[in-house]
């Protein structure tokens, strides 16, 4: 059969006949491994298909992307028992991609670069913005005039009534 990190028992399992493989999403490492099993609901989604323990490891392969399936593929032959030892394998090598939570404060790091055009500041601000749970106006515009380095613009915004 050659070289795999499935034990036997996994292998032998067939997949159901109409099973429909979970192919909407593809982990990369660029984010939370944890987010990635949490967003995929493997445990329900899998559930719901009424398959086992072996069929959702077989399963779970279709979504890694290529740099997770180089780290997946170097395991050791036959590691793989259950899906327990899936999960637990990704979160230990990949914790490191484990988002940040953001606190208001980093928007006072983003300001306006030399040459950089207004509406690009503008776009990375809002961005930053969107990643930051519970801002209120008043953080968002004092960080906003922060940022930026033409004092009369700073001074129109400061100072024009809403």
């Amino acid at each position: 059969m050659g070289v795999t990190l499935f034990h036997t028992s996994i292998l032998k399992v067939r997949l159901p006949k109409n099973f429909d493989k979970p192919t909407d999403m593809r982990y990369n490492a660029t984010k939370d491994p944890q987010e990635h099993l949490t967003a995929f609901d493997f445990e329900a989604r899998m559930n719901l298909e009424g398959v086992g323990d072996a069929v959702r490891c077989r399963a779970f392969l279709v979504t890694l992307a290529v740099p997770v399936i180089r780290w997946f593929n170097a395991l050791p032959q036959e590691s793989i028992t259950a899906f327990t030892d899936i999960s637990r394998s990704i979160l230990v090598k990949l914790t490191t991609r484990i988002a940040k939570a953001k606190h208001p404060i980093n928007l006072l790091g983003i300001t306006l670069k030399a040459e950089e055009l207004t509406k690009k500041f503008l776009d990375r601000f809002n961005n930053e913005c969107l990643e930051i749970d519970g801002l209120t106006d008043s953080v968002v515009s004092l960080c906003l005039t922060n940022g930026l380095l033409n004092e009369d613009f700073k001074k129109y915004l400061t100072t024009k009534l809403v």
